[in-house]
Order: structure tokens, then sequence, then C-alpha cells
């Protein structure tokens, strides 16, 4: 194909472009250089000969940059590349070997915060749709692209962009904003995201802290929150409050057969992290694989209260409060989940604690039997040799308002070497995975384009 070796031949440029969009900084949570990377982003869209705009939900939400190519030789096929343009925070600044906003290539390795994550993935995308314009002046469908600004802050505004601008965003298949490389780069193609419910709960028993010699009258907070969190869930992970798994329905047969093929080694895993057990106490990889797959979750991201600085403080904490994050599966509506633990709360006696909810996100799923899922595995079997099929991320993204309101299924492939440090110091991106993932698009968009 005409298009894989443009690819190949151009690298110089894809690199260029990545180290240039690395180079300007855009980091949501502190709304640092949004505008200037959508404006960039625009820019680089247009360079590649993919018609582009900005486009704005109101005042104080990040755009969406938009970029759309038709196709002359399959106009009634389109398929979207959704990605961000925005970025974690860097810090800690000091423990970057090099500059976070530099783009300094070392060998094989582009480093950089969002190298990987995700300008690094956006890159691919475009310079695949380029590739294609360069070698034969059209793409073998329609493309459109949806790039926003707040996915590492939530994504609190994509389901309203994709309501406003529905018509405008129709696509009969999304690519996914990543995709995992594994150690013996193998392209992880991920068919769903879990859920996700983060709240922070908080009690406060007195105006201000106090000696603790008072506790012996004085109630601590820390305790009564201790108590509370201690009947979420039980020692081997399950969630105890009432219904909270009603709507789940058990793996599929042919999901259990992808969870049983997908390669994971238990002991290197334990390894990595310096563990020795795992939640439950799982003895089989199987059980392991089952649970980041599809398992529900009760995790303590915080906790804060009384002094936590070096030496001893003998007080008595005012407050306290827990930040926990619930993963969700399919079926579970994160309002409904909201609504469950709050009762629970106050059946347990606990109705004295606040709840603040941050963010609900409810879990997205592709049928493994969709001709999509086969299209994309053909390109990544061809591009990387070989590819694994997962069910489910254990992570969360915003993929659930694509499914519910473009009605199309989403699925992750990309570049992302699973050690390549994103949302840490020292983020890196892999020059031949990029070169990889970039011939996998070219491939996915031929192998889609083809069928009507």
């Amino acid at each position: 194909m005409d298009e894989l070796k443009h690819v190949d031949n151009h690298m110089n440029d894809l690199i260029y472009d990545l180290q240039v969009l690395i180079k300007q900084p855009s980091v949501s949570a502190k709304n640092e250089g949004i505008e200037e990377c959508a404006i960039l982003v625009q820019k680089l869209l247009k360079k590649s000969g993919i018609s582009s705009e900005i486009l704005r939900l109101r005042k104080g939400v990040a755009p969406i940059v938009y970029g759309e190519v038709k196709s002359k030789q399959n106009p009634n096929k389109t398929i979207m590349f959704y990605n961000h343009y925005d970025v974690q925070p860097a810090e800690p600044f000091d423990l970057w070997e090099y500059s976070p906003f530099d783009g300094i290539r070392k060998g094989n390795k582009i480093f950089g915060r969002g190298a990987t994550d995700d300008k690094g993935e956006l890159i691919t995308r475009i310079k695949a749709v380029e590739a294609c314009l360069k070698t034969s002046g059209d793409v073998p469908c329609n493309i459109k692209f949806v790039i926003e600004g707040e996915e590492e802050t939530g994504s609190a505004n994509i389901e309203s962009y994709l309501k406003k601008f529905k018509k405008k965003f129709s696509t009969d298949a999304v690519i996914w904003e990543f995709g995992y490389v594994d150690a013996k780069n193998r392209p992880i193609i991920g068919l769903g995201m879990k859920g996700l419910l983060f709240v922070e709960l908080s009690v406060k028993e007195s105006i201000r802290d106090a000696h603790s010699s008072l506790a012996a009258i004085i109630k601590n907070p820390t305790w009564r929150l201790i108590e509370a969190i201690n009947t979420l869930r039980d020692s081997n992970g399950e969630i105890l409050i009432k219904d909270w798994y009603k709507e789940v329905t058990p793996f599929s047969k042919k999901d259990l057969e992808l969870i049983s093929k997908e390669p994971f080694d238990a002991n290197q895993f334990q390894k990595e992290f310096g563990i020795k057990s795992f939640v439950g106490n799982k003895k089989s990889s199987l059980d392991a694989k089952k649970a980041l797959v599809g398992g529900a979750t009760c995790n303590i991201a915080g906790f804060v209260s009384g002094y936590t600085g070096e030496g001893a403080k003998t007080v008595l904490p005012s407050e306290a409060l827990v930040k926990i994050d619930f993963r969700l599966v399919p079926k579970m509506d994160p309002k409904k989940q909201i609504m469950r633990l709050k009762k629970h709360l106050k059946l347990k006696g606990f109705s004295d604690i606040t709840v603040k909810i941050y963010h609900g996100e409810a879990a997205a799923r592709t049928d493994s039997s969709l001709p999509f899922v086969s299209q994309v595995k053909s390109a990544a079997d061809k591009s990387f040799g070989t590819s694994i099929l997962n069910v489910s991320n254990a992570g969360t993204g915003p993929m659930f308002p694509f499914v519910d309101i473009l009605k199309a299924p989403c699925i992750s492939i990309g570049s992302t070497y699973m050690f390549s440090r994103i949302h840490s110091p020292n983020e890196f991106a892999r020059i031949d995975l990029l070169k990889k993932t970039t011939k996998c698009i070219c491939l996915i968009l031929q192998n889609f384009g083809s069928t009507k």
C-alpha cells in the first residue's frame, strides 16, 4: 500500500509535529494553554488536508476541535476519531529528566507531557489520514475528528457537545483516543471501559481542632468516617451496599472465552507493583483478569484528617474527609448508585455524613461479534504481527455518551506502551509504536471503507 510507504518515508514529519504539540502546554486542570493548543491542533489538521473548525459550547468551557474529510469513493460510511488535546499537570517538575514541555527525542523515545497521552495518539490518526490524502487524493470512507480539551478533568461537557452537535458528529463507528501496547509489543484492542462514580464523604464534629486529651469527651470525626466506610465493602472487595449489583449481567460465553485468552502474568504483575497477593486473595490469573475486566470496585483515593506532617502533634481533628472512587460495570447507572450509597449511609446510621458528588460516568462495551471488531483486529495483526482482544479496559473514559447518543460502537487501539509513564514524570512515546499505529490506522480505514 502506498499509504504505508508514505508513513515510512515521513516519520520525521510526524516526530516534528508531535514535538510542536508537546511544546504547547495544555493543562486542563489549571486552564493552562487550552485555547492556544486548540488553535494549534486546528492548524495541524488543516496542514494535513483535513477541514477543521473550533466548536464552542459556552464561555468557560474548553473548545472542541472538529475535523472532517469527505470520501469520494465511499461517502456512505463514516468513522470517527475521538481524542483529546489536554494533558495532565506535569508536577512534580523536579522528577523529570527532561523538561516536560520540550518534546526531547532520545533514541526511540520522545519525552514530554502528552507524548503518549494523548498527543502521541492524536498524531497517529492525523498522519494516517494525511497519508491517504497525499497518496490517493481521497480517503476510504468519511472521516471525522472530535478532539476535546477536558478529558483529563473528567470530560464534564462531552455529553453536552455530543447532544448539541449530534447531527454533525453522526458516525458509524468510533476509534477511541488510546490503546495500550503490552510488554511484548502486542496492541491491546479494547472493546469497552468501566464507569466511574467519584465521591467525597465528610463529617465535621466541632468548630476547631482541639487538644487530644479532650478525646475523652469530644467525638473524633475520623473514627466516625472510618466506621462509615467500613460498611461499604468487605475485605474481599465485595461492595456491601444494598442492590449495588442488581442490574449487572454475568459475562457471556464469548466474553469468558476472550478473557481466558488475554495474557496476564500474575507473578510479573505482582513483582512490578511490589505486592504479594491480590484483593480477595485471588489465586488464578483468570480470576484476576475477570476482576480487571468486569469487577466493580470501591477504592479509597485519599483520606485527610488531623496532623499528617513530620513528628508528633497531639491533636483532636474537628473534621475528616475521604475521597472514594467506585468503578462501575455495564448496567450500573451512576445516578442510581449515588442514591443507593446515600440510602445505605442513612440506614446504617450515618446521616450526619455529607456526600459530595464529583463525577459520574456509566460503563460502555462493544459487542465482540460486530464486523468493526474483526476489521480493527485484522489491521492490528497486519501492522504489529499479532494483537489481543480485551473485553473491557479496567479504567474509565467518556465512552458511554458516544455509544448512547451517537449509537456507534467504540474500539480502543493505539500506541500507548503500557510502561510509558503516562500521568507520571518522564512520560514518553516510542517512535516504533507511533509508526506501527499510524500504519494500523491506515489499514483500519481500508478495511472499514471496503465494506458496505
